[in-house]
């Protein structure tokens, strides 16, 4: 029996580079060593700025295309939609029956998107949401949840929750691990970290022109004002995406290129699409093949949510059968 792995990503449409390299690629690693379960946490979407969700089954049609692009296999994980789940929010009901509120109000990023969104008046969801993921990832029984450090309090307060119903109601659930994922720096095309909110992101459906545009008005060293002027490879955005993509000799070229004014930071661009443009090129035909015929996805995510619906049933027999309320 593979270990199972639960996670999940909020249908807010294309993604980015960002979201490739810190989650999605590292989920396709995974599927063939672990039984995957990835969702699309469209429940989630509603937490803050419910009026503002937009259309989220196109968004989530256009998520999928970007995972199925990037290699995530129907066949070999489940692939489905929170929303076509509902025993996720019958078990989020019971957590919320032993959880104690101040174990949500000390997770660290419910007062940080307060503060970020500037949200007046939070509702209930954004304050429980952590509870909502809890349920995500113990309906399931998951071993592993593979997260950024950011996100380690929120498998905290999980194994904390399936405790307490464990010693409230007798033994369902397992407690869950966090699965560290090293999350490599992605700059977006202005320095700053790579946002769909800071309009400076390459997306996995962007054309090699796309590409090539959003790349060569990059953001170098700040200090390299003219071409004859040495740079510090080590502050400039575009040496961190030479650390992701570029080959270690041609890396280490630039580098040295760079520190001596041997070469230009056009030049230096140039190096980077080489090995950029190949390396993006089968994730964005896989990504159109699919897109081109979006039914195909509506299918995928709607057997994955029965393949799902099945194991979340089996997990609430047992619970139902501990918590004991109907005749």
């Amino acid at each position: 029996m593979k270990d199972r792995v639960l996670s999940g990503m909020r249908p807010t449409g294309n993604l980015h580079l960002g979201n490739y390299l810190g989650a999605l690629a590292n989920w396709v690693r995974m599927q063939d060593a672990y039984e995957c379960f990835y969702f699309s946490a469209d429940w989630h979407v509603l937490t803050d700025h419910a009026e503002d969700r937009g259309d989220v089954p196109a968004q989530t049609i256009e998520m999928f295309a970007d995972w199925l692009g990037a290699g995530l296999d129907p066949q070999r994980c489940t692939l489905f939609a929170q929303s076509l789940v509902p025993e996720h929010a019958e078990l989020h009901l019971l957590f919320s029956m032993v959880t104690p509120v101040g174990w949500l109000e000390r997770v660290p990023t419910y007062k940080e998107r307060i503060e970020q969104q500037e949200i007046a008046s939070p509702s209930y969801g954004l304050l429980g949401y952590p509870l909502l993921q809890s349920a995500d990832i113990l309906i399931y029984k998951a071993r592993w949840v593979p997260v950024g450090i950011d996100q380690v309090p929120h498998v905290e307060l999980t194994r904390e929750v399936a405790r307490r119903f464990n010693n409230t109601f007798g033994q369902v659930f397992p407690e869950p691990d966090a699965k560290l994922t090293e999350i490599p720096k992605v700059p977006g095309t202005d320095g700053r970290k790579m946002s769909k909110s800071y309009g400076n992101a390459i997306y996995l459906s962007d054309t090699a022109g796309d590409v090539v545009k959003k790349v060569k008005p990059m953001m170098t060293d700040p200090a390299r004002k003219r071409r004859a002027d040495p740079g510090n490879p080590d502050v400039c955005p575009v040496f961190d995406l030479h650390k992701i993509f570029t080959t270690d000799g041609d890396r280490e070229a630039c580098a040295t290129g760079c520190r001596t004014a041997g070469i230009g930071c056009l030049d230096c661009k140039d190096v980077l699409l080489k090995h950029m443009l190949p390396a993006l090129a089968p994730i964005r035909e896989r990504r159109q093949a699919f897109v081109e015929k979006p039914d195909r996805i509506v299918d995928i995510i709607h057997d994955g949510s029965r393949r799902a619906r099945v194991e979340a049933q089996r997990t609430m027999d047992e619970v139902r059968s501990k918590v004991r309320l109907a005749p």
